[in-house]
This record gives C-alpha cells, sequence and structure tokens, in this order.
C-alpha cells in the first residue's frame, strides 16, 4: 500500500473570492484599530462596500474583532516556535522564543494592542471562544 502527500482541496472561484474579501476586511480593521477607530461602517467604506454587505463574511464586529484576535495569536505563536527552532539548548531555545515574541510584538504594535491590551468598547470575547485556544497555543508555544 503507498502513501501520497496530501493534496489540499482545490477551492472554487467562489470560495477563494471570500477568502480574498475576508483577508481585505480584516486588513481595512487592522488599520483602523491601528488609528484608534474600529467601526464596521469605516471599513466597508474603506473596500467600497456597504456596512450591511459586511454581515455577508462577519455576523457581528465581534466575530470580527474575535477573527483579527485569534489571527494575532496566531502570529504571535508561529514567531516564537521559529525563534525557539531557531535555538540549540535549552536554553537558546528560550531565548530564542522570547526575542522572537518581543520582535513580533515591536513590529506589530497595534496588532499587540488588539490582543494584550486597549479594551475595546463593548467587546467581550467568547467565553471559552477561540481566543481562548489562541492563547493556549501561544502558551504551548513558549
Amino acid at each position: 500500500m503507498s502513501t501520497s502527500p496530501s493534496v489540499p482541496p482545490v477551492l472554487s472561484v467562489r470560495d477563494r473570492r471570500h477568502a480574498e474579501a475576508v483577508r481585505e476586511i480584516k486588513e481595512a480593521a487592522l488599520r483602523h484599530h491601528a488609528a484608534g477607530e474600529l467601526s464596521l461602517r469605516a471599513v466597508a467604506r474603506d473596500l467600497g462596500m456597504s456596512a450591511q454587505a459586511l454581515y455577508h463574511y462577519f455576523p457581528s464586529r465581534d466575530e470580527l474583532i474575535t477573527a483579527l484576535i485569534t489571527d494575532g495569536q496566531a502570529a504571535a505563536a508561529q514567531a516564537v516556535a521559529a525563534g525557539r527552532e531557531a535555538g540549540g539548548d535549552r536554553r537558546g531555545r528560550l531565548v530564542g522564543a522570547a526575542v522572537a515574541y518581543r520582535d513580533w510584538a515591536v513590529d506589530q504594535p497595534h496588532v499587540f494592542r488588539l490582543v494584550y491590551g486597549d479594551p475595546i468598547p463593548g467587546y467581550a470575547a467568547p467565553e471559552g471562544g477561540p481566543t481562548v485556544a489562541g492563547a493556549l497555543r501561544l502558551g504551548v508555544e513558549f
């Protein structure tokens, strides 16, 4: 019996467009958060769509914020893992992870603040939701 490498599924044109729109929405939302103003109306205006159209991609502002936070947590965890792997011995791996985490935070201050500071008025992370899993993943990488 031979094993073949797993082949990623081919996305339909519709799925690719949806994924691209989600990416653009997240980028615009991060820009607005960095500027101190995160509103669906402003994000929609930047993308040339109505605020109502955003609800096709994110059912609520809170779900968009949750997606941004979990993306930030994943990016931090990736950076920490890469820094850890670059280290040699146990001490080197820990220092590599810590330096990589700091570098990520310095390079992405608006994402760091979104994940760890600057509470967004009216936003509460879903209890036991994806932000908890994201935080745990980062802890595991350390």
